[in-house]
């Protein structure tokens, strides 16, 4: 009897160690190989996409007070850049197909570094000799720091790894951690975005706040719709599920609403001031989505925790550094000085504007062009005709001067 259940025995304990297989199917070796992969890529398309937006201000720089506002688009510099933007921008899609959603976000700051060092060598952004202590030192300091910080996120990045399949990304969707968080953030959402329309509450923190807390939802949806097109390259076939097409469509709502009160705050401060701001906020907002709905830092321990931590720390520090010292433009208005003039609109008042925004082009009506001049000359001045009191025969002075009697 024995013999005869033996076998019984062995094939009953088969399915069950089957089972414990497929609940984990990464090893901790091939989890920090996905983790790289991801990293790298996220990496890549950071680089591509500063070299992208640096072609096309090449571009833009040198067609500088021309007459056609298009003309950037017969240009190949620009359109260079438009493939290499996205193709970074597709580099850094695949990441999140393979890394934490918490480890990708923060490598943004590549995006920072590479677009100082670009700006100085590609554009030949110069500055005085006096001033060099004041910003170069302190931008390769900033870029030093970026680079430790992106360092420590790699090593010290949380090591969680799930696969993307409709069942796991509904189960997340409706947990009471991420319901939560949705209630949250949906209460700040109003609260900011009703200080901001309705209080013309136009700083930079609510904007950007507004700009992150869609960001985070974004980086969530960007996440849970590259990871189920990679399940699906395997094999496994997600894009029946209707998940998947509810993540695509809050993905390109979000992405869009992002860049609306992106454009809005570059119109009201200047772009060093939002992408350090903006860069601390959004990836607070994001790091701490992924934690809450891909449950990204559980299992990890208390060390790799704190040093994660200090990463983000180091790196919000570097970008920081990065952009406080850029040149800041000042706003200019050449020829006519319409301020003085009681009663006159300048470029500033509301309705149509009487000076141009000069942000393109220094012409001016009739005048053109000419951004190579070391300095704006200042108005000529028209001359003054001084009244001679002589004889009768004198010439008459050019104008007259008419007195009303108090009859009239």
């Amino acid at each position: 009897m024995e013999g005869g259940n033996s076998p019984n025995l062995q094939l009953q304990q088969l399915p069950l160690a089957t089972a414990a297989v497929s609940v984990q199917p990464h090893t901790d070796s091939f989890s920090y190989k996905e983790n790289l992969i991801g990293a790298l890529l996220a990496i890549f398309g950071h680089l591509v996409i500063s070299i992208a937006l640096n072609l096309q201000k090449y571009s833009h720089i040198q067609l500088a007070g021309s007459k056609d506002p298009r003309a950037y688009f017969k240009t190949k510099t620009w359109w260079c850049g438009l493939f290499l933007l996205v193709l970074g921008e597709l580099g850094v899609f695949s990441s999140y197909a393979f890394a934490p959603l918490s480890l990708i976000v923060p490598l943004s700051a590549v995006s920072v570094i590479a677009s100082a060092i670009i700006g100085i060598i590609f554009i030949k952004e110069k500055w005085k000799p006096k001033e060099f202590l004041r910003r170069y030192v302190l931008s390769f300091v900033g870029c030093g720091l970026a680079i430790v910080g992106t360092y420590l996120l790699i090593t010290f990045g949380p090591n969680s790894h799930e696969k993307m399949t409709g069942e796991n990304i509904t189960r997340h969707l409706v947990s009471w951690p991420f319901l939560l968080y949705m209630l949250v953030e949906i209460i700040m959402f109003c609260l900011l975005l009703y200080f901001y329309k309705e209080k013309n509450a136009n700083y930079i923190v609510v904007i950007l706040l507004l700009v992150a807390l869609l960001g985070s939802m974004t980086a969530v949806t960007v996440k849970a719709v590259a990871g189920m097109i990679l399940v699906s390259i395997q094999g496994n076939l997600q894009l029946d599920y209707p998940i998947f097409y509810i993540m695509l469509v809050c993905m390109i709502a979000t992405a869009i609403f992002q860049a609306m009160f992106l454009a809005q705050a570059s119109q009201l401060y200047d772009s060093s001031q939002i992408a350090s701001v903006g860069y601390i906020l959004s990836t607070t907002a994001a790091i701490t989505a992924g934690a809450t709905f891909y449950l990204d830092f559980t299992g990890e321990d208390v060390l790799h925790i704190c040093m994660f931590a200090l990463g983000c720390l180091t790196a919000f520090l570097g970008v920081f550094l990065i952009t406080r010292n850029r040149k800041k433009s000042v706003p200019f208005e050449p020829y006519i000085s319409m301020d003085a003039m009681p009663g006159m609109q300048n470029m500033h008042d509301k309705g149509t504007a009487v000076q141009p925004d000069l942000k393109a082009s220094f012409s001016y009506g009739a005048l053109e062009n000419n951004d190579n001049m070391p300095e704006i000359y200042t108005p000529a001045t028209l001359p003054i005709v001084q009244e001679q009191h002589g004889p009768k025969g004198a010439s008459a002075p050019p104008y007259r001067v008419l007195e009303h009697s108090k009859k009239e």
